[in-house]
C-alpha cells in the first residue's frame, strides 16, 4: 500500500514565511539616508539655510590692557636731616598741606649751639688778635719811616699780621659752618607740598640722612601701575588711559603714559607704567587705588566673531561660503583670542565670507543663505 507524504504545502508556507522575516529584518536595518545629505539628490533641492555672512577682511586691531595701581605725586621729595641726632619735635602729620620754609621738625639743638658759643669765642679772640697785628705793622711802619725803627722788624710785623688775618678768616669759617648746624636741627619744606609720609616720631634718634617726612609736591599727580611684560607693552607710550578710583565710584579721570620703565622689576616681575594726570593737583587723590584701561593699536588682522569658529579633527576651521553658495569647511590658524572675536593668522583672506551664527548647523556642501550679514 502506497503512503502520500502531507508536508508538501507546509514546508511552502514555512519558507515564504522566513523569507518575509529575513526581508523585514533587512529593511528594519538599512539605515534611511538625510533627504538633505551631500551627495543625495534632496540635498540639491533641499531650501538654503539662513545663516549669518561675515565679510573677512583685514581690520586695525587693539589690545585692550587692563591695569590696577595708585595715583602719587608726580614729584615725591623724602626729607630728613643733614646730622643725626634726638628728634624732639615733629610738628605735622600725613594729609598736612605746608608751606615753602615751614618748620616741620627739629633735632635737640644742644650741641650745636655749643659748637657755635665757641666757633663765635674763637672769633672774637682771632679779631682782638687781628687789631693787635694790625696796630704793630702800622707802629713798625711808621717807626721805619722815621728812621728809629729796622726794616726785619717792620717784616716780622707784617708776617704776624699776615698769620692774624688767616686765623680770622678760618674762625669766622668755623662760624659760619657751626651757625648751619644749628640751623640745620631744623627740618624746613623746600616748596609747597602736602605731607604724604611721617616716618619720625620726637625721641628718635635718627642718622644723617635717614627719612623723617615725605611730601609731594603740588606739581601735579600721575598713577603709577605694575605692568605684566610683553611685546606690545611699549606700544603704550603716550597712549590715553581711563582711570577709575576704586573708592569713587562713577568717577573718571584720563591720563596719559608718560614713562615705561626699561627693565623689569626683579622684586614684582613687573614694568612700572607711570601716566600723567593732567589739572591742578587734587591732593583728596593721593594714596587712592585706581583700575586703568588702555587700548593700544596693534597693526591689523583677519577678525571673525567667536560664533564662526569650529573645529575639523584637533585644528580649528571656519564654513567658507563659495561662489555657488555652499558652505565649506577650511581649516584656519589662530593667532590670538579676544572679547568676542578670534585672530585668524592664515586659512582665509580678505573678501571670503564664512558663516557667523549658525555654523553649527553646517555639514560640507550644504546651501546657504545670508539670513544676517555682519559687515
Amino acid at each position: 500500500m502506497r503512503q502520500t507524504s502531507s508536508t508538501g504545502p507546509r514546508s511552502l508556507a514555512t519558507v515564504i514565511l522566513m523569507a518575509l522575516a529575513v526581508l523585514a529584518v533587512l529593511v528594519k536595518a538599512a539605515p534611511a539616508q538625510r533627504p538633505d545629505a551631500p551627495g543625495s539628490g534632496a540635498s540639491r533641492t533641499a531650501a538654503p539655510l539662513a545663516v549669518e555672512f561675515v565679510a573677512v577682511a583685514r581690520r586695525p586691531l587693539t589690545f585692550d590692557m587692563a591695569l590696577t595701581g595708585t595715583i602719587a605725586a608726580r614729584d615725591s621729595i623724602a626729607l630728613s636731616f643733614p646730622q643725626g641726632g634726638k628728634i624732639i619735635q615733629v610738628l605735622v602729620d600725613a594729609g598736612d598741606r605746608v608751606r615753602e620754609g615751614q618748620v616741620l621738625a627739629r633735632l635737640d639743638p644742644v650741641q650745636q649751639q655749643q659748637a657755635l658759643a665757641a666757633a663765635q669765642a674763637s672769633l672774637g679772640a682771632a679779631l682782638a688778635s687781628l687789631e693787635q697785628a694790625q696796630q704793630a705793622a702800622t707802629r713798625s711802619d711808621e717807626m721805619l719811616r722815621r728812621g728809629v725803627g729796622t726794616a726785619a722788624a717792620r717784616d716780622d710785623a707784617r708776617r704776624a699780621l699776615s698769620a692774624a688775618e688767616g686765623e680770622a678768616e678760618r674762625a669766622r669759617i668755623a662760624v659760619d659752618q657751626a651757625s648751619r648746624a644749628r640751623e640745620d636741627t631744623e627740618l624746613r619744606a623746600p616748596q609747597a607740598a602736602v605731607v604724604t609720609v611721617r616716618s619720625g616720631e620726637p625721641g628718635q634718634i635718627v642718622g644723617p640722612a635717614q627719612d623723617v617726612l615725605q611730601v609731594a609736591a603740588l606739581t601735579g599727580l600721575e598713577a603709577v601701575f605694575q605692568a605684566p611684560d610683553g611685546p606690545d607693552l611699549d606700544a603704550a607710550m603716550g597712549a590715553a588711559v581711563m582711570l577709575h578710583p576704586l573708592d569713587r565710584p562713577g568717577t573718571t579721570l584720563t591720563a596719559t603714559v608718560s614713562e615705561i620703565a626699561p627693565l623689569v622689576d626683579p622684586a614684582t616681575g613687573a614694568v612700572t607704567v607711570r601716566a600723567t594726570i593732567p589739572g591742578p593737583t587734587d591732593t583728596s587723590l593721593l594714596g587712592a587705588a585706581v583700575r586703568g584701561s588702555v587700548r593700544l593699536p596693534v597693526g591689523t588682522g583677519i577678525v571673525v566673531p567667536w560664533t564662526a569658529l569650529t573645529v575639523t579633527g584637533d585644528q580649528p576651521a571656519v564654513w567658507r561660503v563659495g561662489p555657488d553658495g555652499r558652505a565649506t569647511l577650511t581649516p584656519v590658524t589662530v593667532e590670538r583670542f579676544q572679547t568676542e572675536v578670534v585672530i585668524l593668522q592664515s586659512g582665509v583672506e580678505p573678501g571670503d565670507t564664512v558663516v557667523g551664527e549658525g555654523s553649527q548647523m553646517m555639514f560640507p556642501g550644504r546651501r546657504v543663505t545670508a539670513g544676517q550679514v555682519r559687515p
